[in-house]
Order: C-alpha cells, then structure tokens, then sequence
C-alpha cells in the first residue's frame, strides 16, 4: 500500500468518539443529580412528614429500582454486544425521559413507584458509556479515559444537585420536569450525532444464558484476580448507596440544612471529585500504579465515612468532602484493570455483569443504610446516632480495601 493510500490516524476520531460519549454522561447525570435534593423530600410531603416512616418507604423504592438494574442490565449489556452502544444509549435516554415525567405528575406514591421503576429499567447508559470508552481506548489508556467520565460524573453531580435544590426550593416537582427536558435533549444528541463504537466484526451473538443475572456474573469468574475485584466491586457499590439513600435525610435532620444548602454541599462534593478524577487519576496511575491507587482510593473513603458520621456540625462534615473525593482513585484504576481481563466482544457483557453487582447491592443498600438511620433515630432512643449509617460504611470500605490488596498482590 501506498504512502498516499494509507488509512487516515485513529487519534482524531477516537477522541471525537470520547467527547461524543462524555457529553451524553453529563447531560445523563445532571439530570439524575437535579432530582436528587428533591426526592426524599417528596417522599416525606407524601407520608405528611414522617421523616422514619419515609425513610423507610424511600429505602423500599431505591431497593425496587435496584432490582430492576439487576434483571435488565445483563440484558442491556448483551443488546449492546450484539447490536451495539449507540441503539442502547438513545433507548436509554428516550425512557428515562419518560420515567421522570412519570415522576413529576406522580399523584400519590403508586405512580411514583411507577416512574422508579421506569427509571431502573432504563437507566442503563452508563454501562453502555463505559463499554464504548473500553471499545475506543487500549487498554493501558483506560484508566485515564474512565476518569474522564468520572469528571463528567462531577460536572453532572455539581450542576445537578446545585439547580435541584435551587429549583426544588421553588417547587418540589419543578427539578423532574427540567430532568426530562434533559433526557429528551440527550437522546435527540446521540440520535443525530453519536457515533457507534463497536465494529461489526467485533460483536458477538445474543445469548439468554449470559445475558440473564447468573449467566452474566458468571464472565466474573473466569479469572482469579477478576473474581475477586468483582468482590471488592461488589463491597463498593453497597457502600456507594449510604450517599443517596440517606445523606438528604441525614443533613435535613442532624444539621437542619434545606434543599439549597444540601444541593450546594452536594455542588462542593462534585467539584471535589472532578479535580480528582480529571486531576489526579492519570498522574497517580502513572506514578504509584492501578493497584496502589486503586487501594488508596479505598482507604482514603475509609477515613472520609468516618468523618461524616461523627461530624457534630456541618462545618466538620464539609470537611471530610475533600477527603472522600480521593475515593474516586478507585472507579477508574479497578476499570483499568478489569477490562484487561476480557476480550473485545466481551466487554458489555462485563459492564452488564458489575451493573448487576451494582443492581445486587442496590437492592441491599436502600433498606440497610435507610432502616439503620430510622432505627438510630427512632423513638425512645435517649443517645440518637444518626450518623450510623456512615460508621457501617466505613466498615465496608476498610474491607473492600483489605480484600483489593490481597487479590491484587503479584503473584
């Protein structure tokens, strides 16, 4: 071949791909995050103010929608190896945008319990995100390009709680109908300019026996370091759920905060967790390695829980915001070193598989964090504890970290 005849470098257009994607994550998790400061709060409106009986019913609908991560995600995935990203991403936004509709004409708790559902079934694109980020990136680069969706996860988790509480404090339904007019932008987004990622040659055929739950986490076996990262992933993401299960709860009832005060802490929160995943996660990769960040990351949540649950006031609890953000050194380094382990075709069925760890915990996390604030706050308690709920996740956490550093040894 040719000098002339040559095909064209791959460098642009990868890096088109990966700010195609990057902005649909944002767009995707500003709209999860503007409901956020206003959901609970909901629930409460709805039970007349019962903060224990709400958290309990707050808890049963995050543990719903878990539920229908768990069952639909292995689906998705295997959809997404088969047909490929781009079909699943516009499925994906085209129902959410109807789920948050559902939400904000929601007239009483049934047909808020609908537009969860709704909601878990489709809230799907960022797995298939993460699987196109795997299909345009080699693999010594992954770590770095999955903290690049960490920090769209941060500019979303900034904006997102920040305009939801601003609007929520105007009115408790008003963040839904912006979420949906987001959902609908994103989907029209990827409809008329998201390319797809994944090769035809590359995809694999559709199978019921991987793409249901059990067949799916049985990829998470194939390899001893994989399995047990799957463990790790699996500690984390039940810990991940204490933040929006209870923190809205927790900070309305110990420090007396209103949705504004709580989307901007939540706004503080996101901006720390950008400069560490746009910051500091490729220069300490390439520094200390995936598995040392990968372990630090974890030690650093261990202490920054610990913080939350014991703070006395909000000034204490802000800060521990900086020190939990360092917990994003985990995501992108466990990525890295989890798509190493599977092939090319594999790789939605991956992000499937720890999207039904993350259904798994999910519908653990709700009632454990929920019912454990509830019952340390509960009536007849002369020493309340609300801080609970925290202290439990540290424990998780500092698990997590001893479990990554024995399965991550060199062998």
């Amino acid at each position: 071949m040719t000098a002339s005849a040559a095909p064209p470098p791959v460098v642009s257009p990868r890096r088109a791909a990966v700010a195609f994607i990057l902005f649909t994550v944002l767009l995707d998790v500003v709209a999860l995050g503007i409901i956020i400061p206003v959901l609970p709060a909901l629930v409460v409106e709805f039970m007349d103010g019962d903060t224990p009986r709400a958290a309990g019913i707050y808890g049963l609908f995050g543990t719903v929608w878990a539920l229908m991560q768990f069952l639909f995600s292995p689906v998705i995935g295997g959809l997404s190896d088969r047909f490929g990203r781009r079909p699943v991403v516009l499925i994906s936004n085209f129902g959410l945008a109807l789920a948050y509709l559902v939400t904000a004409l929601a007239p009483n708790l049934i047909w808020f319990f609908v537009g969860r559902v709704i909601s878990g079934v489709t809230a799907s694109s960022i797995s298939a995100a993460t699987a196109y980020i795997t299909d345009v990136t080699p693999p010594e680069k992954r770590a770095g390009a999955f903290g690049l969706i960490g920090v769209a996860f941060g500019f979303g988790f900034v904006m997102g709680p920040v305009v939801g509480g601003l609007l929520g404090h105007i009115d408790l339904r008003l963040p839904f109908w912006v979420a949906v007019g987001l959902s609908l932008t994103n989907a029209l987004y990827g409809l008329f300019v998201l390319p797809e990622s994944l090769a035809p040659e590359r995809r694999q055929k559709f199978s019921w026996r991987r793409a249901n739950p059990v067949g799916a986490l049985v990829l998470l076996r194939s390899h001893p370091e994989l399995a047990g990262l799957s463990l790790v992933h699996f500690l984390y993401t039940l810990a991940h759920n204490v933040l929006p299960s209870v923190f809205v709860l927790y900070a309305s009832y110990r420090y007396g905060w209103d949705q504004r005060t709580i989307g901007l802490t939540m706004g503080a929160s996101g901006i720390a967790m950008i400069v560490v995943q746009g910051v500091l996660v490729k220069p300490a990769v390439a520094l200390f390695g995936e598995r040392a960040a990968l372990i630090g990351g974890l030690c650093c949540a261990v202490f920054g829980f610990s913080i939350y649950g014991l703070a006395p006031n909000g000034t204490w609890f802000w800060l521990g915001i900086p020190i939990l953000a360092l917990w994003g050194l985990y995501g992108p380094s466990s990525q890295g070193l989890m798509t190493r382990r599977v092939s090319p075709s594999e790789q939605g069925q991956l992000q499937g598989a720890l999207s039904s760890i993350m259904g798994i915990t999910g519908m653990i996390g709700p009632g454990l964090f929920t019912l454990t604030f509830a019952f340390f706050i509960g009536p007849g308690r002369t020493m309340p504890v609300p801080g609970a709920p925290f202290l439990v996740t540290a424990a998780l956490v500092a698990a997590a970290a001893l479990l990554a550093w024995r399965v991550t040894r060199p062998k």
